[in-house]
């Protein structure tokens, strides 16, 4: 995005917003807050004082249209909801606590965006839980009813060895309506009441790592003595995914009956499970790195937090000359797929293992970077 033509009154409140926004959880799919367009609304069309922002909610975004006035930026903006909440409306009456909100105090501190979006989102989770809980569905109330006992809860965390609060957000949710879809409760779940960054030393991850579970059910009329399990789909944080991936694993079975409070604490075991095992298999890993080296020689690169990559240089009898094919290209061999491996080696066996088939490889690509020169 590009903001030479944006008034610096309202730039500075932008700029402030993205590098401030406590919900920039960078899930999947880029699930930040982001400024998707810019327009003017003045006479003179250089003057950008329009946008949209996409703002992450409930594992997706909600869009809002913020219009400043470039004649007059010391002025509050409006903000334009989405079509589907028209009856958000969290300044209604004008009295009391809504009185006192962030349009009623604007001022030219360049935080008073930041404040802005961040009541407002707060009361939009408030006014979900309300559309939620009005529902006529006897399943979703007794859902709502038991997963709300997972209160928010705060962690501190340890980001370039200081010590910080991170306010955990709670269990978010949203109602879809539309005309060409069944209507639908989406639950956000926050899972794991640990630190996930401190769980890797070194790490260098920004924001802190979090998985979720989403959670749809059905909105029915009906009553059902066996309703049918809501769909259900593991989410984490994209930089998670160096250490593991959601998407290799497989959620456990949901049974007739159960209900999301039942289902979450074998699924967090589960994952427990799976990410100390994974921690371990980073010094795993590190270990076989080392013992590569009496063989191959010191590593002319290799990732030192997650120990998945390694490059060597080595050699193997003399090349004379770099070959290259018809184009002109470097002659490079294919990636090798298949090549001894067992978990029940221990690294200097697997060492051993993995410097002979390379040796061997290297015979192999030799002759065949002189057929290619012969061509």
């Amino acid at each position: 995005m590009s903001i030479d033509t944006v008034p610096p009154l309202i730039s500075a409140q932008i700029n402030y917003l993205l590098s401030h926004c406590p919900f920039s959880v960078k899930l999947e799919d880029e699930m930040t807050l982001q400024v998707e367009q810019m327009w003017s609304g003045c006479k003179n069309p250089n003057f950008l004082d329009r946008f949209t922002l996409a703002i992450p909610y409930c594992l997706d975004h909600i869009k809002w249209d913020v219009t400043f006035n470039a004649m007059y930026p010391l002025a509050a903006p409006d903000v334009i909801f989405g079509p589907e909440d028209e009856g958000f409306q969290p300044y209604a009456g004008g009295t009391g606590k809504s009185s006192k909100n962030s349009l009623a105090n604007w001022n030219r501190d360049p935080s008073q965006l930041h404040s802005l979006i961040v009541e407002l989102r707060d009361a939009y989770m408030e006014y979900q839980r309300r559309r939620i809980g009005e529902v006529d569905d006897e399943r979703v109330k007794f859902e709502i009813s038991t997963m709300l006992s997972r209160e928010d809860r705060v962690l501190i965390m340890s980001v370039s060895s200081e010590f910080r609060l991170f306010h955990c957000l709670g269990i978010e949710m949203f109602m879809s309506l539309g005309t060409d879809k069944p209507e639908e409760v989406k639950f956000a779940v926050p899972l794991l009441d640990m630190d996930l960054n401190r769980l890797v030393a070194g790490s260098t991850w920004r924001h802190p790592q979090k998985v979720y579970l989403q959670v749809i059910f059905p909105v029915g009329k009906k009553y059902s003595s066996v309703p049918p399990p809501p769909r259900l789909k593991l989410i984490s944080s994209p930089e998670l995914k160096a250490l593991f991936s959601t998407e290799d694993l497989k959620l456990p079975t949901w049974m007739d009956g159960m209900c999301t409070a039942e289902y979450l604490p074998n699924l967090e075991q589960m994952l427990n499970s799976q990410i100390k095992d994974a921690v371990s298999s980073i010094e795993i890993r590190r270990k076989f790195i080392q013992s590569l080296a009496p063989h191959l020689g010191r590593p002319i690169e290799a990732d030192p937090v997650f120990c998945r990559k390694a490059a060597f240089l080595c050699s193997s009898g003399v090349f004379t000359f770099q070959h290259f094919n018809s184009h002109g290209a470097p002659v490079k061999s294919p990636t090798l797929s298949e090549y001894p491996w067992s978990p029940r080696w221990n690294p200097s066996e697997k060492a051993d293992r993995i410097f002979d088939f390379l040796a061997d490889e290297a015979l192999n690509f030799k002759k065949y970077s002189n057929q290619v020169n012969q061509q």
